[in-house]
């Protein structure tokens, strides 16, 4: 697979860098302000890279969805000049994609100079299921470029315009965030170290289902938390109360626990979990407390793993090798809510190997929580491209590059 040296000599080329930006924002649309700036960071260094060797940038991402239609609490500036911040140079910012504006900015930009095109969605072809409308969207974009540089990990799982159909009708490459990316994630499938342990969380066991699916076979262990938790302890016969539950997965849960028996494999369900009689409003609690796993009052709401259950995650943790993490363990926003999740961040943080966060809610945690990102063996830009990977599909962003 093509790296950016593929391309040759890039001073004065005008090269398409697909990045994910895609960060939480706050506040009034006229006066947006990033919560975690953890993409752009991750993305800064191969847009620096190729800025530093005399391409002229030009950054398409996508924030939020918005549907195909302008909406000014979506768009890219203060992206954009948070990338100048992070890259330490100007960066431009022009509130168009393929039109006359971006045509016009383009054309003004020099060597080794930056510039971010407003939101792709905004395009509604960006997503299209229809070849031909995304195609020709695509060709526009390409248009505007001599080379295109894949690095939004994030999105490479999506066959969308700026992400697949441009990679056909350019001269093309992996930028570094990616492929780190797809060699962690090749050494989690192919060649994980031993003990090799699988923590997941989440609302919903059907976001895994494929994970759980794959990973059995791969695994040594696996520990459940999160939201996802109750439906397996339902499938053991639990009371779960109000807990989230999705009764349309029981048999599938029951499945799972049968054959983790029959080969060895430990699935590790929580003892102990947090509940209250609400889920928390406004970031607050109502009335915590801490009840044995199968004794969850039928008016009570499981939203975190227990004490019990967080200091024996830990310990299944402790001589690992390898694991991989994707999911929260609780409501981590929520600070009577957030111990089981901290305990899982802080045992990765001594494994003795490859500890991977697997992007999502899991990176923004260990963030939230305080962790220092380089504590981690490797912290995935894309939960959902991560996930996907290790159920073992294919991503459509990947294997364009291959073509």
């Amino acid at each position: 697979m093509s790296d950016i040296a593929s391309l040759g000599e890039l001073s004065g080329k005008r090269v398409l860098v697909r990045s994910d930006l895609n960060v939480p924002l706050d506040g009034p649309a006229e006066a947006r302000v990033i919560t975690d700036d953890g993409r752009i960071r991750a993305s800064a260094p191969t847009i620096a890279a190729l800025a530093g060797a005399g391409a002229k940038v030009l950054v398409t991402a996508h924030l939020g969805r918005p549907r195909g239609a302008h909406d000014p609490a979506l768009s890219l500036a203060p992206v954009a000049a948070r990338l100048g911040e992070l890259i330490e140079a100007p960066v431009s910012f022009v509130p168009d994609t393929v039109g006359p504006q971006a045509q016009q900015a383009v054309a003004a930009l020099g060597d080794g100079e930056v510039l971010v095109l407003e939101n792709i969605r905004f395009n509604a072809a960006e997503t299209s299921k229809d070849d031909a409308e995304r195609g020709a969207f695509a060709t526009e974009l390409a248009s505007l470029a001599d080379a295109f540089v894949s690095d939004g990990f994030g999105v490479v799982h999506r066959k969308q315009a700026s992400v697949y159909d441009v990679a056909q009708r350019l001269p093309h490459a992996m930028g570094a965030l990616v492929a780190t990316e797809i060699e962690v994630l090749r050494r989690l499938t192919e060649t994980p170290e031993r003990p090799y342990v699988v923590v997941l969380g989440g609302s919903k066991v059907s976001d895994k289902l494929g994970v759980i699916e794959n990973l059995l076979a791969k695994a040594d262990r696996l520990l459940i938390g999160g939201g996802m938790v109750f439906t397996f302890l339902r499938a053991q016969g639990h009371e779960v109360g109000t807990s989230l539950l999705e009764a349309d997965q029981l048999d599938t849960c029951r499945d799972y626990l049968a054959r983790a028996a029959e080969t060895g494999v430990q699935i590790l369900l929580p003892t102990d979990v947090v509940v209250d009689t609400a889920f928390p409003g406004g970031g607050r609690a109502t009335s915590p407390s801490v009840v044995p796993a199968d004794q969850i009052p039928a008016d009570a709401m499981g939203l975190d793993i227990g004490p019990d259950s967080a200091k024996a995650f830990a310990e299944a943790l402790a001589d690992a090798r390898t694991v991989f993490w994707n999911g929260p363990m609780g409501v981590f926003e929520v600070d009577e809510f957030a111990g089981g999740t901290r305990a899982v961040a802080h045992a990765l943080t001594g494994i003795d190997g490859l500890s991977v966060v697997g992007g999502g809610d899991s990176a923004a945690a260990v963030r939230r929580l305080g962790f220092a990102e380089d504590a981690f063996g490797h912290i995935s830009t894309g939960g959902g491209a991560s996930l996907e990977y290790l159920e073992g599909k294919e991503l459509p962003g990947i294997a364009v590059l291959e073509s």
